[in-house]
Formats: structure tokens, C-alpha cells, sequence
């Protein structure tokens, strides 16, 4: 398999966490999104969208978005489970990941940021309180949402999941962004958990091979 990302994307990494916990062997191919290369006519042939990541099978077929694709991992590499077989926990999972991938991630991407900054000329103070204020929303309601469930290591039971793939790239990203993250004891207690585990650890930005930090 071939993984189409940039080592800064959030759904990048939620792909890598989850390629990693399922110990699938892949090629990663860089596609900067900081210089445009994902604006390139060569990359529109490869993702229709212009997004990263493009997750391409042997047989060549590539998939898109993030979420799809981890899906489509977890059915067809069932083992470890990153979404519960039982209905309700399933949803719950779901929920907790969209909290981030839907509701977080979509106003703070960076071709959002850029517009801000380019067309509607946003300072760069203006910027960073505009993702601070979002980031921090959605993770309090991420807390909250953490509360109405049983004490557990990870966002949902002893395992990783789908919603601890979709965590950790949101607070790296967070951190970068100097985001408040006091507060939230059951989500840095998750994203340190998640953390403590090989797989995190080699998808992580700077375990990228186009890493520049």
C-alpha cells in the first residue's frame, strides 16, 4: 500500500496511528501541503478532492478522507478493533471521533487558515485566537462528552479506537497553536495513554521521513 500524506495533516496522522496499531507495512509518499504540491496536476490525478490523505491499495485503488479509510481498515484488518462490535458502543465511538473530525478539524484545516490570512487578511494574532477559541470549544465538549462514560484508559475502554486515532493528531496540533488544554482531565489522560503506546509514537509528525521540525 501506498499512504499520500503530509506529515503535519491531522487526518494524515489519524490514518498513520491507525496503519501502525494494525502493524500494516505501507510506502509513505510526502505530498506538501505547505508549498502546494497537493495544487499540482500531478497529485489531481492521484485525489480528485486535492487532500491528503489517499490511501492506494495494491491492486490500485485509492481511497480517500480519513475516516473512511480507517474504516475501511478496521473491516478488512479486523484485528486490533478500532470500532466495538456492540451497536451503542459503537455509535459512542463515532461520536466521540466526529466531535473532532467533524466538528473541530473542518474550520481550523489549513487551506481554512490560509483563506482567512490571504483573502480576508486576518493578522496573524486574529488567526491563532480564531483556532484557539474553536479548538478549545470542541474539546470541552469532547470532555464532556469523555464524562457521560465509564472511567476508561483510553477514550473508550482499554484499547485505542477510532476516537484516540482521531485525539492525538487534534492536540498535537492544539499544542502547536499554544490551544489551553488545563481542564480536560479525561482527554489528556486518553491522549497520554495513547501516547505511552509504540504505535503513537511512530506516527507522530516528527517520526515523519519529510518531517521538518
Amino acid at each position: 500500500m501506498k499512504l499520500y500524506n503530509y506529515f503535519r495533516s491531522s487526518a494524515s496522522f489519524r490514518v498513520r496511528i491507525a496503519l501502525a496499531l494494525k502493524g500494516l507495512a505501507y510506502e509513505y509518499v510526502p505530498v506538501h501541503l505547505a508549498k502546494g504540491e497537493h495544487k499540482r496536476p500531478a497529485f489531481g490525478d492521484i485525489a480528485v478532492e486535492g487532500l491528503v490523505p489517499v490511501l492506494e491499495l495494491d491492486d490500485g485503488t485509492r481511497l480517500s478522507q480519513s475516516m473512511a479509510i480507517i474504516e475501511y481498515l478496521d473491516e478488512v484488518h479486523p484485528v486490533p478493533a478500532l470500532v466495538p462490535a456492540d451497536p451503542i458502543a459503537r455509535a459512542r465511538v463515532r461520536a466521540l471521533a466526529q466531535v473532532i473530525a467533524c466538528e473541530i478539524h473542518p474550520v481550523n484545516n489549513l487551506r481554512v487558515l490560509k483563506y482567512l490570512s490571504h483573502e480576508l487578511k486576518v493578522d496573524e494574532q486574529a488567526k491563532n485566537t480564531w483556532y484557539r477559541h474553536w479548538v478549545r470549544t470542541g474539546l470541552e465538549a469532547f470532555e464532556r462528552q469523555l464524562a457521560l462514560g465509564p472511567t476508561s484508559t483510553f477514550c473508550f475502554g482499554d484499547t485505542p479506537t477510532l476516537a484516540d486515532c482521531c485525539l492525538v493528531p487534534q492536540i498535537f496540533n492544539a499544542r502547536r497553536f499554544d490551544t489551553p488544554l488545563d481542564g480536560l482531565p479525561r482527554t489528556m489522560a486518553a491522549f497520554d495513554a495513547c501516547m505511552a503506546l509504540p504505535a503513537f509514537q511512530q506516527a507522530q509528525p516528527s517520526a515523519c521521513p519529510d518531517n521538518e521540525a
